[in-house]
């Protein structure tokens, strides 16, 4: 009988236990085995593309960098010119941005050089031989490493980071993170890109040189440790086998005697 009662709730607590481990819960951004992956961007993505949320940094100079406009000192078509200033401005949702005395002018999807080129021309009405540096302030990405690194956002300090240096910049692969899973998930996240890389192989390292782009997510995938996994899940169910056990077999002992 005692046995009959044992083996019931050694059962019972394995079937708990199944429910209760939960492989793989720390991954993220799974997709399915047939998952229709994008091609990895090609040479026309060798530089940087101004996009919404952007915040650009420029400066106009006159006569071909001689001398730099100070926008704050306009006052009925007058320019002041000054040696230290700089200008920031958003580039909105809808790819504009406003700039003085242009007003709002379209930006999304051009290069740093394009922008440059553009304002140079727009500005030519107004003063000689205008000159402009263009710079975007705020462009990052958002690194996940892998296993039991934590994620780190990155500042693309240049035109030109490509996703090896944004790897290298948090210290590159953990021991438990995937080199064949590296997904870089870029665009509007209601319907953004995904590109997927093996890094593992040379092959799959040549697809990754191109540009990275604001706010583009790097994610790793990690290499689940099932054992340590198996281990942590089901010791409490293994400590409340053995209490249980423990106690039927007391209380067997007290009525046999």
């Amino acid at each position: 009988m005692i046995l009959n009662r044992l083996k019931r709730v050694v059962a019972f607590m394995m079937i708990i236990s199944l429910f209760a481990c939960n492989y793989n819960s720390n991954v993220m951004m799974k997709t399915g085995k047939d998952y229709p992956y994008d091609a990895p961007p090609s040479e026309s993505s060798a530089e940087y593309v101004i996009s919404p949320s952007d915040i650009i940094e420029f400066k106009l100079y006159t006569n071909d960098g001689s001398l730099l406009v100070d926008f704050t000192a306009i006052k009925e078509q007058q320019t002041t010119i000054t040696k230290n200033t700089s200008f920031q401005y958003l580039v909105e949702f809808d790819g504009q941005a406003k700039l003085p005395i242009l007003g709002r002018i379209e930006l999304k999807g051009k290069t740093i050089k394009e922008v440059e080129a553009l304002l140079e021309e727009k500005y030519t009405k107004y003063y000689i031989k205008p000159f402009v540096q263009v710079k975007v302030v705020n462009k990052r990405v958002t690194v996940f490493p892998g296993g039991s690194s934590k994620a780190q956002i990155v500042p693309l300090i240049n035109d030109n980071m490509k996703l090896l240096e944004a790897l290298g910049a948090v210290g590159g692969l953990t021991k438990l993170a995937k080199a064949k899973r590296i997904k870089l998930i870029r665009g509007d996240l209601k319907d953004p890109k995904v590109y997927l890389f093996d890094f593992s192989t040379l092959e799959g390292v040549k697809q990754s040189d191109f540009v990275l782009q604001a706010n583009d997510i790097i994610y790793v995938e990690p290499r689940s440790d099932y054992l340590q996994e198996l281990v942590r899940d089901i010791a409490p169910i293994v400590s409340l086998i053995a209490s249980t056990l423990t106690l039927l077999i007391v209380i067997n002992n007290i009525n046999n005697n």
